[in-house]
């Protein structure tokens, strides 16, 4: 088993800063290599209260503004325009990065990207779900449209 300190949140793991054991083939071959997390160490204490603080700074003041933008976000759904071939494959895929500035130009407020899951990869125009965490305990289900640009 190895001990890690994850970097950004994993499904199912745990959330950036904190510390997991996982088998040494899942950190070895997945997580490490992602950029998901980083070997334990005695020095790593101060990476923990780094990336806690920089959590802390992202996430939502209040709940009531977390439920506010959730409302937001959930009533419509995201436009985002791509560039596209014939059949509505796209040259390329979305990225979270993506999501973040179309909900950004759509006038709803600023997201991080870290916050963003897609829920699968985004190659082709239609419709498709996105799941971003504001809060702790505050997560909004997101509808994207990805449409070719004309």
């Amino acid at each position: 088993m190895s001990k890690l300190i994850l970097t950004s949140e994993v499904t199912g793991l745990g959330s950036a800063g904190d510390v997991v054991d996982v088998k040494n083939g899942y950190a070895r071959n997945y997580l490490i290599p992602q950029g998901f997390a980083v070997s334990w160490s005695r020095g790593g204490e101060k990476q923990i209260e780094q990336i806690k603080a920089a959590r802390a700074a992202r996430e939502l003041a209040t709940l009531e503004d977390a439920q506010a933008l959730k409302a937001k976000l959930e009533e419509s759904p995201i436009k985002l325009t791509v560039k596209a071939g014939r059949e509505g494959r796209l040259f390329g895929s979305v990225k979270t990065a993506d999501v973040a500035s179309a909900v950004e130009a759509a006038g709803l407020g600023s997201i991080d990207k870290q916050t963003i899951e897609l829920a699968s990869a985004v190659k082709s125009t239609g419709r498709y779900e996105a799941t971003v965490r504001l809060r702790e305990d505050v997560v909004a289900a997101l509808q994207l449209d990805v449409v070719a640009a004309k």
